[in-house]
């Protein structure tokens, strides 16, 4: 062998090295991009565990608390105002989406770059495997992310794919789906802006982009189902969905996760699958 043949070898191992541990870190930041601010909640339920692992009967087998750790207190009942904008956006609005330097999770082609109007609602279904879930976009809040997200629909880019991660927490009730590839690190191979704004509040109803930072939203999204309130404005919220829809994400809560980051947030254990999902005509 050559020592250009081996130097090239060498220099291909590093470069699938960094690659491997940058995917690594892509779904870490994903994971931890729909985080809880309000740390106190965060502590305010680690305090209430110990308190149960305390003061419970002795002769209550361990599985009851560990049940309890992994399911919500409660889950608020109330829809949240749907999220509106205090100062309007233009008529149009210009919509860019750039090429990433990861693959997509699966084939797909952005949207065309240009203007889009700022203005209207469309209507989405998601056919799951716990029933029909039914999404309004407006487009005077996320016209950008409007546009994507029905070009990803009419491109079957969420067909058989799974919702990865729920969180059952105090501050932080969402569930999360849109990666093809299950992992929380997929996308679509591009990313687009955020369109965000300082009053923006998230409540039970609420539908937005998850991302892994600023400017990095791509197919991902999440469903507030409960509390919120534990969320910055940094995620951009883009319609709502109805409470017939979240009472049968409800039920999927209620039924807990299985840990992954941390005993309130991981995947859900009764399965959401996407089978379909279309757009209104």
């Amino acid at each position: 062998m050559s020592k250009k043949t081996h130097q090239q070898q060498l220099a291909a191992r590093k470069a699938k090295r960094q690659a491997e541990r940058e995917a690594e870190r892509r779904r870490q930041r994903r994971n931890l991009a729909v985080t809880v601010t309000a740390v106190v909640a965060v502590v305010a339920v680690v305090v209430g565990v110990f308190i149960v692992l305390g003061t419970g009967d002795d002769d209550a087998p361990a599985a009851s608390t560990a049940r309890t750790e992994n399911m919500p207190k409660s889950i608020p009942t109330a829809l949240a105002p749907a999220p509106k904008r205090e100062t309007p956006l233009p008529a149009e609005v210009s919509c860019t989406y750039k090429k990433g330097t990861e693959a997509a999770s699966k084939k797909v082609n952005p949207p065309a770059d240009g203007k889009t109007k700022a203005s209207g609602t469309s209507k989405v279904s998601l056919d799951t495997s716990i029933g029909d879930l039914q999404l309004t976009l407006d487009s005077a809040l996320a016209p950008c992310t409007v546009k994507n997200f029905l070009s990803l629909v009419g491109q079957k880019y969420f067909d058989n794919t799974k919702c990865h991660r729920m969180t059952v927490g105090e501050g932080l009730q969402v569930l999360q789906c849109g990666d093809p590839s299950g992992t929380g690190s997929g996308g679509p191979g591009y990313s687009f802006a955020d369109e965000v704004f300082p009053t923006l509040k998230y409540g039970r109803g609420t539908l937005a982009m998850a991302n892994s930072g600023p400017n990095t939203n791509g197919s991902q999204f999440f469903i507030v189902y409960g509390d919120g309130s534990g969320l910055s404005p940094d995620y951009t919220a883009f319609g709502t969905l109805d409470e017939p829809s979240l009472k049968l994400i409800d039920k999927v809560a209620e039924a807990g996760v299985v840990p992954q980051n941390g005993p309130t947030d991981g995947a859900p254990v009764t399965p959401v699958d996407i089978k379909t999902a279309s757009a209104a005509a």
